[in-house]
């Protein structure tokens, strides 16, 4: 597959077979020009959408009763025209046509069906009769239409219930009882799924592009991103994702050997919203992210049921996408620069939604470190340190992998369980050897080491931590409350103070192999979010990395950088973003003014001692003054809006 476009639409379409006048509107020229306005050059429209209908005159499916053209023949037309690529989308996990046609083809959750009392989809099981048609609908899609790609959504692995899923189960000599072996047959039938599909479309057009969404790359299950030629990270910050959801993703999947674009929206909120728009800044913030995390971009929006395009949603998206346009140069087949490597949790522990990810991830970016997101399979001898956030057991597998890590000199942080075998033995020098698990929530840290705009104190943690005793270098002590809150001892509004008479543990360590925490911090950061434990953990990385930090930039807190290597052509491209996403209504993270910043100060240590011709800034090429001693090199940044990209040519 040649290289993913730039800058792409996700065009929803789920409409309504009660709604009338489908398509009337459309035109050939009204689409184009939309896609023109927006500097588009790539669209995913739709042949099928979750209400099971088809938007083209079907020989054997579900065409949309009120559709009096063949939209999608026509949609596809207009884009080759004007030489846009043009992925086609069909509904897998969701057909609601079926669904109410063939309520046996549905997943069948543990204790009870899926209502139809509720306004909404309901899924489909890829285990029943319903994969058949599915199959035969895919091949009349790809047989019938110049698509370039294929955008399956709604799938993944799924535990079902249903009649056939157990029978199989039991045939196989399953337990439906248990968790474990459900999750074996989900395993299994989504494998079918995804095979069955790849032979349906590239027996007809071999070698077109196919990718399965899930809204959700799972972390150390590479043998499901196996299924896709590319990756699409779907994370609308405003839709529940947040701004910090994105980099956690990018940073895992651009180890994994695929092209992968980051997909946000148009929308104020989220998917099947109409008449909701995002401030321009807002979508040159997220675009920009995707570039700077080595994405690609994609724009969500939502055709209205006449088929008219938005010409307000397309100058609003060619905001953003012009600036990709300028840029796209100094961004395509590059790699990730990382100092730090973090062990994910949901890759170790197969959960979701892991807090200690989050908050590790949270303090990269605050913190201003170059990193990627890890998982067993993932090269652990390429970084400086390693974290192991808060529950990442140490394994046979994953000791392994941390041994080759140790040997050629690199560093381990852990908090709270992370270190521990399942023997509560600490496998490496981190300075602290295990005595039990603290009885007391919460507790106080008092650090020994200077914190950066805070003086030293004993600062509240929330989490239950883990007493130790000190093999190495004591780098905090721990101090305990008077007692822990219950309705027969109690003192103030929420806890005790620290008892300075109670016996201290101490409660950061360090030895020859790293550094030990002894509370789960990360999560303490993703759930409580307080600046004492920010301050302390980036001052404990920085600790660690000393003088090989590559990145040292005079960046506010909200501020983002990363470090990009363009091998081929002989230049790293350092990028930074700076905005301030602020709370609208309950949950809604929005970004609108964006504040200039001046005098930017960023020493860049290479990788390479390569001899430095000239650092300019893009699209621009405005060359800007620089001095390099040996690795390091420095510039400053007269004026940064949003997003400055700075390229150093070796």
């Amino acid at each position: 597959m040649k290289n993913l476009p730039f800058r792409e639409v996700h065009l929803d379409f789920h409409t309504s077979e009660l709604i009338k006048d489908i398509g009337s509107d459309f035109s050939k020229e009204n689409f184009k020009a939309a896609l023109i306005r927006g500097h588009v050059n790539s669209i995913t429209v739709f042949a099928k959408c979750h209400h099971g209908m088809f938007y083209y005159p079907s020989i054997k499916f579900a065409t949309h009763p009120y559709l009096k053209r063949n939209l999608l023949k026509e949609m596809i037309e207009a884009c080759h025209e004007i030489g846009v690529r043009v992925p086609v989308y069909i509904s897998a996990g969701l057909d609601e046509h079926n669904a109410r046609n063939h309520p046996e083809w549905l997943i069948s959750e543990k204790h009870g069906g899926q209502s139809f009392l509720d306004a909404h989809y309901h899924v489909m099981c890829f285990n029943t009769e319903y994969l058949d048609m599915l199959e035969e609908q895919t091949k009349e899609v790809v047989r019938t239409f110049d698509a370039d790609a294929i955008f399956f959504d709604i799938c993944g692995e799924r535990r079902c219930y249903c009649a056939k899923c157990i029978a199989d189960m039991l045939e196989k000599g399953l337990d439906p009882q248990n968790d474990n072996d459900c999750d074996e047959m989900a395993r299994e039938v989504y494998a079918n799924y995804c095979n069955r599909m790849e032979k349906a479309v590239h027996s007809i057009k071999p070698g077109i592009p196919i990718f399965h969404n899930s809204g959700h790359i799972t972390r150390g299950r590479r043998d499901l991103a196996d299924f896709d030629t590319h990756l699409e990270l779907e994370s609308l910050p405003t839709g529940g994702w947040g701004y910090d959801h994105f980099p956690l993703s990018a940073r895992y999947v651009q180890q994994l050997g695929k092209e992968y674009l980051g997909m946000t929206g148009k929308f104020h909120t989220t998917w099947g919203e109409f008449g909701g728009y995002k401030h321009p800044n807002a979508l040159i913030y997220e675009t920009a992210l995707s570039i700077a995390m080595g994405a690609k971009c994609s724009i969500g929006d939502q055709l209205h049921p006449n088929g008219m395009m938005d010409y307000a949603t397309y100058n609003l998206i060619g905001e953003a996408f012009s600036r990709v346009e300028e840029r796209e140069e100094w961004c395509d087949n590059v790699t990730n620069i990382a100092d730090v490597g973090i062990v994910s949790q949901e890759a170790i522990t197969g959960k979701r939604d892991q807090k200690g990810d989050t908050g590790a991830n949270r303090i990269m970016l605050e913190g201003k470190f170059t990193y990627d997101i890890l998982d067993l399979e993932s090269d652990f001898t390429k970084y400086k340190l390693l974290i192991l956030p808060d529950n990442v057991r140490i394994s046979p597998e994953l000791k392994k992998k941390l041994d080759y890590l140790i040997k050629y000199g690199g560093k381990l942080l852990c908090t709270g369980e992370s270190g521990l075998d399942d023997e509560n033995k600490f496998i490496y020098d981190i300075g602290a050897e295990y005595i039990n698990e603290s009885q007391f929530s919460p507790e106080y840290v008092k650090p020994l080491f200077n914190i950066e705009a805070l003086e030293n104190a004993y600062y509240v943690v929330y989490a239950k931590g883990i007493n130790i005793r000190a093999t190495g270098t004591v780098l905090a002590e721990k101090a305990e409350p008077y007692f822990n809150r219950t309705y027969y001892s109690f003192s103030s509004h929420q806890h005790a103070p620290y008892n300075k008479n109670n016996d201290h543990y101490p409660a950061i360590t360090e030895g020859a192999n790293g550094i030990y925490i002894s509370w789960p911090l990360f999560t303490e950061y993703a759930t409580i979010g307080s600046i004492t434990t920010q301050k302390v953990l980036i001052s404990l990385i920085n600790r660690l990395l000393g003088y090989d930090k590559t990145i040292s930039i005079d960046l506010p807190t909200q501020g983002i950088t990363t470090l990009m290597h363009q091998e081929n052509k002989h230049r790293y491209v350092n990028h930074i973003l700076y905005a301030t996403p602020v709370r609208r209504g309950e949950r809604i993270e929005i970004i609108e003014d964006i504040p200039s910043l001046y005098g930017i100060n960023v020493k860049i240590r290479m990788p390479q001692s390569e001899k430095v011709k000239s650092v300019y800034i893009v699209p621009d090429k405005a060359e800007i003054p620089f001095t390099q001693e040996g690795c390091e090199v420095s510039y400053r940044i007269p004026r940064h809006w949003c997003h400055t990209m700075v390229v150093i040519e070796y």
